[in-house]
């Protein structure tokens, strides 16, 4: 909402030179968000000149321009060539002089031009912020200057030098889409004294009104969509009067473009009290006019010329016809109809002034696409009390600036507005809330000044004002209170924190899967968990396969990714296409999540009420219907792993990469996990994916992906992922463990290599070891793999540290050899492996 400074003065006392900056300020100061400040960006010279003659010139281009001697109330008149056709000797003109600087910053210069040297330039409307005619220059006399004289100073003369200022209107402050709504917020803010524009002599209705019905059968929760409809006759009026200029210039400051008398007076009124009005062209009505809602099928074409087919929620203004069924004139509150619009021709006027349910027109609105400025007003809740004084106003301008003859006809004034809510609370309670100890008489002082009405001693019944419809319940006041008085007196307490037991296991395992991912080199990401289908084509996931079965989401963000994730590296896979197509290949990410895994057999979670705590029932209801959510960690490396340097040629991410990365997870929290051959899981490449366990419990996978999915994605080659299951983690790191003496007895060591079929895992071949060696065995390392010409082809070795110690005794080169001779045998029955020679 703009609001111009000089307006605004007439509302509300101002300090003498005040500006836009300081009046935002104040403005801040009780919770109005500064928008902007506009105007006051001319400097002069800006003069008024009168054309004292001139010669057209035809150009080469085909255009003609005009060489003009004009006074500028100097000694000597001044050429000024000028390219617009709508003047004539001896109009009075705006002339800027060199060294004059219009809005956009735009410098005046004497320069040579058409082969004339121009003093200057005259000045078109949009050139000087004043609107958007750019055909021709300001002829003054048109603008109501008609008396003005050369040199007069045409800055002060066109309002030039007033600012604007522009808040930001919050769904809450619906009465500040107004000038009154605004300067008695400035009010509050200084303490100057407020004038409201409202309070004005209305004439009572009349028996001989234009008949109206209120007639909605169709509420929406109980509450009717128009509860009062004033309507005042004005005729005689000259349609082709125009407004005066101090008005359009007003509407321009506001940022609305002046039209025609009707409409500009309309907007204006709307602008100065916030009640929103219509026109309607009488002589093209019929009575009665009824307000209903709308039948299945009806149609409209509104003052924009688009016909709109009408929703049965939608309220309208009709009448009827004789003879004829019931015809739509407007949308409730939005926009009016092309059958009864003011024209040319209009003489006879009826002027509507209603108040409409905010939701009704709201939804409205945004059915039908159509935002207006009466729209923003009543969805946000107008007075309810202002229709007959908005309407009187309207009158009265229509009266002065309509022509000779113009008569004020009968009024109409029907329905009960609802008044603005009535609250009870304790005195003392806003003080409780905002943590201020203020008094009883300052409680009442502020509600007073802020249009309430106060009774009561200990306990408070408060009216809120008939313009404040979002005063509702106690802390509403208490939120007035804490605003006027200042925020900034609000002191500022640090909470005590409770004592705790401080982060949960599950906290701390989470925290320490992070760390170490961070500390391995990979950048932790946080991706948005929303997945469309094609994902699981693109992984190749199988129709049966449990990730494909995904829960849709009611109201999506996105029509393309209407569900929720069942996998971790399905969309952190999106964030590393987004790094690569801008130039990032060697990347390592990581994300820890949840995914959702709907089982199919969860309850519907019900509509408990929001008036109160829901039930146990309920709330048992509610948990039951929320599914599976396993928390997850992933990560996903392309490109370089080590990059090139001075210490060697780097080295590519690979599938190793991956699983190491999921086993420092588990061994991050002392778990330890087993690796094994994955011959089938999307979207993993079949020969190069590990399967996780964890106590013979699946633990995750981790490897390459498959080319048909790098391919499917635009990731780079050989895309290396892993994706663990947190809770398992979680879980088994919980037990307890029972610590194991530590032996103090020297260490044997044997190293075997043993040669097995390449098909054979070396993780096979690692757990047939440990079980054949026993409890002596400490530790078994694989820390080597060979093929070769000593090796047959098809075939490879593997070599394995083998660490033993007794915890009673120093164990003897035979003993060690047993033990070493048992785990290879047991190697050799399980796997086939040989002792390499």
């Amino acid at each position: 909402m703009r609001a111009p400074l000089s307006w605004l003065a007439e509302y509300v006392e101002m300090p003498q030179g005040v500006t836009a900056l300081e009046v935002a300020a104040d403005l801040v100061k009780v919770g109005l968000e500064e928008e902007g400040v506009h105007g006051g960006g001319v400097t002069g010279p800006l003069v008024v000149g009168r054309v004292l003659d001139f010669t057209p010139e035809p150009q080469k281009n085909g255009k003609t321009i005009r060489w003009c001697q004009v006074d500028v109330g100097e000694a000597e008149p001044r050429g000024i060539v000028c390219g617009a056709g709508n003047f004539a000797k001896d109009d009075l003109v705006v002339a800027s002089l060199p060294g004059a600087v219009l809005p956009g910053g735009f410098a005046i210069a004497a320069r040579k031009t058409y082969g004339h040297k121009s003093d200057g330039m005259l000045c078109a409307a949009s050139e000087l912020g004043l609107g958007e005619d750019h055909d021709g220059i300001i002829l003054l006399a048109e603008w109501g200057h008609g008396d003005a004289k050369p040199g007069d100073d045409a800055i002060a003369l066109l309002g030039l030098a007033e600012e604007t200022v522009e808040v930001n209107v919050t769904p809450d402050r619906g009465y500040c889409f107004s000038l009154r709504g605004i300067a008695r917020e400035y009010s509050h803010s200084t303490g100057r004294t407020f004038t409201d524009p409202a309070l004005i002599d209305v004439p009572a209705p009349t028996e001989d009104g234009f008949p109206v019905e209120l007639d909605d059968r169709a509420p929406i929760n109980g509450v009717i969509g128009g509860d009062r409809f004033v309507a005042r006759v004005v005729r005689g009026v000259d349609a082709t009067a125009t407004s005066p200029r101090w008005m359009q210039r007003r509407l321009e400051q506001a940022g609305m473009r002046p039209i025609s008398l009707a409409v500009d007076v309309t907007n204006y009124v709307m602008l100065a009290v916030g009640h929103p009005l219509h026109a309607f062209d009488l002589d093209r009505l019929s009575t009665p006019i009824v307000v209903r809602r709308a039948a299945p099928g009806e149609k409209l074409t509104t003052l924009d010329d688009v016909e709109r087919t009408l929703h049965p929620e939608d309220l309208l203004v009709t009448d009827s016809p004789e003879g004829r069924s019931s015809r739509v004139l407007s949308l409730a509150g939005v926009m009016g109809g092309a059958t009864s619009e003011v024209t040319s021709t209009t003489t006879n006027v009826l002027v509507e002034a209603a108040h409409w349910d905010p939701i009704t027109v709201a939804r409205t609105m945004r059915r039908h696409k159509l935002p207006t400025e009466a729209g923003k007003r009543y969805e946000r809740g107008v007075d309810t009390r202002l229709a007959d004084v908005a309407a009187e106003l309207a009158v009265r301008l229509l009266v002065e600036y309509g022509g000779e003859g113009v008569e004020v006809g009968p009024v109409t004034d029907v329905g009960t507005p609802a008044p603005g809510a009535s609250i009870e609370m304790a005195w003392d309670f806003p003080g409780r809330i905002v943590g201020l100890d203020w008094t009883r008489e300052q409680v009442v002082d502020t509600l007073t000044t802020i249009g309430c009405t106060v009774s009561g001693d200990e306990t408070l019944t408060v009216q809120a004002p008939s313009w404040r419809p979002d005063l509702t319940v106690g802390v509403d006041l208490a939120e007035e209170l804490a605003r006027l008085r200042g925020y900034d007196q609000i002191p500022s307490v640090l909470p005590v924190a409770p004592p705790g037991a401080g982060l949960t296991h599950g906290q701390r395992v989470r925290r320490s899967v992070a760390r170490a991912l961070a500390e391995h080199g990979a950048v932790e990401v946080l991706t948005y968990p929303f997945i469309g289908e094609a994902v699981h084509d693109a992984f190749g996931l199988k129709p049966d396969d449990p990730r494909r079965r995904a829960l849709r989401l009611a109201n999506p963000l996105s029509d393309e990714q209407p569900f929720l994730r069942t996998s971790l590296v399905a969309t952190l896979l999106d964030a590393v296409k987004r790094n690569v197509s801008r130039g990032f290949t060697d990347l390592a990410v990581f994300e820890i999540g949840s995914v959702t895994r709907p089982g199919g057999a969860e309850a519907r979670a019900g509509h408990p009420s929001v008036a109160g705590r829901p039930s146990d029932a309920e709330l048992e209801q509610l948990f039951a219907a929320i599914p599976h959510q396993p928390l997850r960690a992933a990560i996903v490396l392309t490109g370089q792993r080590e990059l090139p340097g001075w210490a060697g040629p780097g080295r590519a991410a690979d599938w190793s990469d991956a699983v190491e990365a999921a086993l420092l997870v588990a061994r991050t929290v002392n778990v330890t996990a087993t690796v094994a051959k994955e011959e089938d899981h999307a979207p993993w490449h079949p020969g190069r994916c590990a399967r996780l366990e964890i106590d013979g419990r699946l633990f995750g996978h981790a490897g390459e992906l498959h080319p048909k999915v790098v391919a499917a994605l635009g990731l780079p080659p050989r895309t290396v992922a892993a994706e663990v299951d947190l809770d398992l983690l979680i879980e088994v790191s919980g037990r307890i463990v029972t610590a194991s003496p530590i032996s103090t007895f020297p260490l044997a060591k044997e190293d075997v290599a043993l040669v097995v079929k390449n098909e054979v895992a070396s993780q096979d071949v690692h757990a047939a070891l440990v079980a054949g060696a026993g409890e002596l065995l400490e530790s078994a390392r694989l820390f080597d793999v060979y093929t070769g010409s000593s090796v047959e082809e098809g075939y490879k070795s593997l070599a394995f540290a083998l660490r033993f110690r007794a915890p009673d005794r120093t164990l003897k080169a035979d003993e060690t050899a047993a033990v070493r001779d048992a785990a290879v045998a047991a190697a050799a029955a399980a796997t086939g492996a040989v002792l390499r020679g």
